[in-house]
């Protein structure tokens, strides 16, 4: 055969390398012990249902086609004032909702999801394609995805007009080419993590209120760090009701051209550039009683099963870069030489991407793991995914600067763009410290329970 080896390795086909005679043992030893070469990415479709498998690879290829090629353009570009879009901004999304990437939690007629898919959790859906978006770019996956996280409390009100009313009709807009896309207002310039947690909520004093009026109620106040805030049509905004406190928060489902309604700016950041966080004023803007989802004082419940359904896929954003990187390391590692040798033949050097390699594959089986059962996700399973699997791909990333030293700071070799993203995994839907908290508060009946064995 005279197959090549790595310095330091057998040949495949050495004697002493038994995977090719593997095929040549009985039939029950064959079944037991041969395996095709094949590279991860493609033996990772034989653990996947047919259905979510097709749709893997539907993502990819339309991130590599689409996404891929306009992140750098994206990431470099000036920063626009409020108001003021990217060409290639607008014109990913309109491709992006022709594809059905913008209406995939819910069956045709309504949205996009392939009814072949319907028996196994959305969530795992949406995860397997997050993946393959933050691979491409971060900042372009999340204006594709936050999206979903806008719509989420219409689904979750389990309101079937909410759905009708207002998520079908945005679904449609998009698959026509015609992006609609729905912000999630949460976070307020005195309240990040305070409306994301129970017990910094309970003193916080709500910055948007809600004043009942004849028809409904008058929005006032700020929201800030609103991921797609800047290019939404409506948005679904959390406010206090006047007079009350945190647990009189409701979901209000808002115009974004009503007057009042204002994007004040959007943050120059260090990375997801290519979607906008925005600041939205809200200056007496009229919301009618039919526009409240899932009802008065629903809001914080709405809220947390918001983000316990999203904090899945954020992990997943995780797994995305941290296979980024490691490609990317090993790409180098292929051609950089040092010593007249290539990199990928020094022994420390294979150990280094041996360890990224792995650390990517846990993640990405602890997010499958999650997000396969994830028909009602539970805070403590996704705050944990999320938490982790972040954490651990901003050290893959690490790993991959370290590997590419002074390579790694430059632009054209994708690294440093990456790791600007993935540091944001670790700040929003809610920082790694505020889920390692909703973990433990998830868990505390069994902490304080001392006459039961607590299962891990």
């Amino acid at each position: 055969m005279n197959m090549q080896s790595h310095e330091g390795h057998l040949p495949a086909d050495h004697r002493l390398s038994p995977h090719w005679q593997f095929s040549n043992l009985p039939l029950v030893g064959r079944m037991l012990t041969d395996y095709p070469i094949n590279d991860l990415w493609e033996t990772d479709f034989a653990r996947l249902p047919r259905a979510l498998a097709k749709q893997r690879r539907r993502a990819r290829t339309f991130a590599e086609q689409h996404i891929m090629p306009a992140a750098d353009e994206l990431d470099l570009c000036a920063h626009l004032p409020a108001g003021q879009c990217h060409p290639t901004a607008h014109r990913i999304p309109c491709e992006a909702g022709k594809q059905g990437w913008l209406s995939y939690f819910m069956p045709a007629p309504l949205g996009s999801l392939p009814w072949s898919t319907v028996p196994h959790a959305p969530i795992w859906q949406c995860s397997l394609i997050v993946e393959q978006f933050s691979r491409a770019c971060g900042g372009l996956m999340l204006l594709l995805s936050a999206h979903h996280l806008g719509g989420m409390p219409l689904l979750l009100s389990g309101s079937v007009n909410a759905m009708l009313r207002y998520l079908a009709p945005a679904y449609r807009s998009c698959e026509r080419g015609e992006p609609h896309l729905i912000a999630f207002a949460i976070t307020e310039p005195g309240a990040g993590s305070d409306v994301e947690e129970g017990h910094g909520a309970e003193v916080y004093r709500p910055g948007v209120v809600a004043t009942p009026t004849d028809g409904g109620y008058l929005l006032n106040g700020r929201k800030c760090y609103i991921s797609g805030g800047d290019l939404s049509k409506t948005a679904t905004v959390f406010a206090a009701l006047q007079g009350e406190g945190m647990e009189s928060w409701t979901c209000f489902y808002v115009d974004c051209s009503d007057p009042g309604y204002k994007v004040a700016r959007t943050e120059l950041k260090m990375g997801m550039r290519a979607s906008g966080a925005a600041e939205i004023e809200l200056t007496n803007v009229f919301v009618p009683t039919d526009r409240i989802i899932g009802g008065l004082r629903k809001g914080w419940v709405l809220n947390r099963a918001a983000l316990n359904a999203s904090r899945i896929p954020v992990a997943s954003t995780g797994v995305g870069f941290a296979r980024a990187a490691t490609e990317t390391a090993v790409e180098f590692a292929r051609h950089y030489k040092v010593g007249g040798r290539a990199l990928i033949h020094y022994q420390d050097v294979q150990l280094h991407l041996a360890t990224m390699v792995a650390e990517t594959r846990a993640i990405r089986s602890l997010v499958w793991q999650e997000a396969k059962a994830a028909w009602r996700p539970r805070q403590l399973n996704a705050s944990l995914c999320k938490f982790h699997a972040t954490d651990r791909a901003q050290r893959v990333c690490e790993m991959a600067m370290d590997l590419l030293a002074d390579h790694g700071g430059k632009h054209e070799n994708r690294i440093e763009k990456i790791f600007r993203d993935v540091r944001l995994t670790r700040i929003f839907e809610g920082t790694n410290q505020i889920n390692r908290l909703s973990m433990t508060k998830d868990w505390q009946a069994q902490l304080l329970d001392f006459n039961h064995s607590v299962g891990v």
